[in-house]
């Protein structure tokens, strides 16, 4: 691994946006779509496709996507740089006529994009390449049996510690979520804390793993409430324990999505992303390992969150025949294109089994640790029918029991109801 030049990205915080859409918002992409006036179709004869991405934070990627696009041979790709708020630009965008026909969103299009009939179905891009994909990420962006996003390439969140931290107090890796509390005891020495996961105390972002390393979900696999169990509650109340301890760095330079917490020596073990892995080997050379989030309990087992940005085609494309040849031709058929995309720009893991096989970055030490954890313990961020108001009432529940001491099943109990009521819009 090389270090890398880094800016923050929505690519990194493997965040799926639950922001309400309004037509505002339509304005602030500035007009700009990429679309001809009118017709679909270039001066050449061949179809016009209007492709929007995310403004991401890594040197080069603007300019390969449109390299990319400039190489299909069927049609001519103009590309959009949205900057700001993506999401609720491109979801808004779905309901105007002038809108991109293919479009990037984070772990695939929306549920009610979906019911709203705003994407095509692509289940007939994949071909024989289906089993080569993510099996969880498919199963994230299909409804009803019908596959909506493609992914394009795969981010993951884990634990990095320090190996001559660990040797020196005598602590192995955490293999349990005990373990993993005792350890941050122990490696509290001064102003060194055992343990960073976040500036608040991981109410951010310690509440899918919580529930996977327990042995459950968001949801279940026919789509109840899944969430609320004594395990659960269990652990959520130990985590509040923990933000009152002395043992879990608070305040850091930067947040869980960066590496200044461990790099600067700050913390013995961090939660983080993936694409932070160069920045600590550059700083601390082979002085770093990585783990999953522990198992909890008897019916746990270790975790790590998974998230892709997809490709996913607009019912009001201008020609959807096109637009999914496209798709098809960049994220089916092109594996040097999606090899190149994820290795780089930054530090990525393919979306695909093969091309990760293929990938020299992931060939040995931590990196190849990590890539092999999307495999064995990889969840999607969330399951589609999280809907915004389910996410809300949960990190706001998640948050006052860690920040504020809220009681574990009590909360729960109330962010059920509410999720109830939503999916009840799915029945």
């Amino acid at each position: 691994m090389s270090g890398a030049s880094f800016r923050p990205s929505r690519r990194h915080a493997l965040a799926l946006s639950g922001s309400a859409l309004t037509a505002a918002a339509l304005a602030a992409c500035g007009g700009n779509t990429g679309r001809p006036e009118a017709g679909g179709s270039s001066s050449g004869g061949k179809p016009t496709i209007a492709q929007w991405y995310h403004q991401y934070g890594e040197d080069g990627t603007e300019q390969a996507v449109k390299k990319y696009a400039s190489e299909y041979p069927d049609a001519s790709v103009n590309v959009t740089w949205i900057p700001g708020d993506y999401d609720k630009k491109a979801a808004s965008s779905l309901l105007t006529s002038s809108g991109p026909d293919v479009f990037e969103y984070g772990n695939g299009p929306t549920i009610d994009m979906i019911t709203g009939k705003q994407v095509v179905d692509l289940s007939d891009l994949l071909g024989p390449a289906r089993s080569d994909f993510t099996p969880s990420l498919l199963q994230r962006m299909t409804y009803q049996g019908k596959l909506y996003g493609i992914p394009q390439v795969v981010d993951m969140q884990l634990f990095v510690y320090r190996k001559s931290m660990l040797s020196k107090a005598g602590v192995t890796p955490p293999r349990t979520f005990d373990e993993l509390l005792a350890a941050a005891d122990k490696l509290t020495q001064g102003k060194v804390k055992g343990l960073f996961l976040g500036n608040d105390g991981g109410a951010g972002v310690m509440g899918g793993p919580v529930l996977w390393s327990s042995g459950t979900d968001y949801l279940t696999q026919d789509d109840k409430p899944a969430f609320n169990t004594p395990a659960v509650a269990q652990a959520l109340g130990k985590l509040a324990t923990l933000f009152k301890s002395g043992n879990l760095l608070l305040g850091a330079p930067s947040d869980w999505s960066e590496p200044a917490a461990i790099t600067q020596g700050l913390t013995a073990m961090q939660w983080t992303g993936l694409w932070t892995l160069p920045m600590i080997q550059e700083a601390l050379g082979d002085d770093f390992g990585v783990f999953p989030f522990p198992a909890i309990g008897s019916g746990g087992k270790p975790s790590v969150p998974v998230g892709a940005y997809s490709a996913c085609v607009s019912a009001k494309a201008k020609n959807v025949t096109a637009a999914k040849q496209f798709v098809k031709w960049l994220w089916v058929d092109q594996t040097d294109k999606q090899l190149d995309w994820a290795q780089s720009y930054g530090f990525h893991v393919p979306a695909r089994k093969s091309l990760i096989a293929k990938a020299e970055k992931l060939k040995t030490g931590p990196a190849k640790q990590a890539a092999d954890m999307v495999t064995q313990y990889g969840h999607p961020q969330t399951p589609l029918l999280w809907t915004p108001a389910s996410a809300s009432a949960f990190g706001d529940a998640v948050d006052k029991i860690i920040r504020s001491g809220a009681d574990p099943k009590s909360s729960l109990a109330a962010v059920q109801r509410t999720v109830t009521n939503e999916l009840k819009r799915f029945a």
